[in-house]
């Protein structure tokens, strides 16, 4: 029996084996999908580490961001401000001793000093006699003979030029027994001639410009040869004698003492400060401008305190506390040191004072 060959041909495609591209997109699928779940998972995962700016968005990796917060500078902190006060300069107590005027050319004053338990040598540089220690250029102190030999001023500078010596030149102002007798009128007068206090010494009298002038330029001078501290005294009227006697006038008019007294410091005062401000200027009152009325016949007053840079008293004692107080509100810086007790011994060390025989 013959096999009919037309089924096997309508029912049967004959085979020819795997198509070549089969493979490849079987693998690229698989890479796709599995990029895919890849890529979903790590958008979920890495959510919270974008960060979103101005300048668009950029994916923040904690391991990269330890780094980046260790390469920020901290934000300053704010620290309480500590203000630093500095410590007050210790006072400058002053411990003097009024040398003779040998001393400043015989060598002796350390030894002096020394002896006496002092730190500082006080001068008497214009005596109540009219005399000067030192030679002077001004024409009033030529004109009546009171200067020094010649070549002092070399041996004053040399001494003042010493390390660790603090020296104080005195001037007698006005009590001047000297030129009074050389200029008349320049003098307290009486109706006898030239008025003279009890121990019969002539003065000058302080209301006169020339007069005033003559003393400025005395302690500038003295400054100038080294002086630490100029101390005036005898700077206002006199206070002993028959002073109704004096005259009334230009040179001693009773209402206007005290103007004419604090003017003549102020004068002083701003003279040393322009040309020497490193000078201290100091003042010999009476013990009764230092009082709560605060004025005195002589005409100084509580004021000038806030001229000078010290006060010497005599006699200080008991009172020195109530004085200290006084000073201290008339405008003396310190009156703890620069309020000087003379007397004819030493004081006590945590104050300032003179010993003056």
């Amino acid at each position: 029996m013959r096999r009919d060959r037309s089924y096997g041909r309508g029912c049967y495609s004959s085979y020819r084996g795997r198509s070549p591209l089969s493979t490849p997109l079987k693998v690229i699928a698989i890479f796709l999908a599995v990029v895919l779940i890849l890529s979903v998972a790590a958008l979920f995962f890495l959510e919270p580490y974008w960060v979103y700016s101005a300048d668009g968005g950029r994916l923040l990796l904690p391991w990269g961001q330890e780094k980046e917060e260790e390469q920020t500078p901290l934000p300053s902190v704010s620290q309480p401000m500590v203000v630093l006060t500095p410590e007050p300069e210790p006072e400058e107590l002053l411990h003097a001793v009024l040398l003779p005027r040998s001393a400043l050319t015989d060598g002796s004053v350390q030894t002096q000093l020394e002896q006496a338990g002092a730190t500082a040598a006080i001068f008497d540089m214009k005596a109540d006699d009219g005399t000067l220690a030192f030679v002077s250029a001004s024409p009033l102190a030529v004109s009546a003979g009171v200067n020094a030999a010649a070549g002092t001023n070399e041996t004053i500078t040399s001494l003042n030029a010493q390390e660790d010596l603090y020296t104080v030149a005195r001037l007698s102002c006005f009590r001047d027994n000297t030129m009074p007798r050389q200029r008349n009128d320049l003098a307290l007068r009486s109706s006898l001639g030239n008025w003279r206090d009890e121990d019969s010494i002539r003065w000058l009298s302080p209301a006169y410009a020339e007069n005033q002038q003559y003393i400025t330029d005395l302690c500038l001078e003295l400054a100038g040869l080294g002086f630490d501290e100029i101390l005036l005294d005898y700077s206002a009227f006199p206070l002993t004698g028959n002073l109704d006697a004096i005259l009334t006038g230009a040179a001693y008019e009773p209402d206007t003492l005290a103007q004419t007294v604090q003017s003549f410091y102020t004068q002083v005062a701003a003279a040393l400060k322009a040309a020497y401000p490193q000078v201290r200027l100091s003042v010999v009152a009476d013990p009764a401008a230092l009082t709560a009325d605060g004025t005195s016949q002589s005409g100084q007053a509580l004021t000038m305190a806030s001229v000078v840079d010290r006060v010497w008293v005599w006699g200080l004692g008991e009172d020195r506390d109530a004085c200290e107080e006084l000073l201290a509100q008339a405008g003396l810086a310190e009156p703890k040191s620069d309020l000087v007790s003379i007397a004819t011994q030493a004081g006590p060390e945590d104050r300032s004072w003179a010993i003056w025989s």
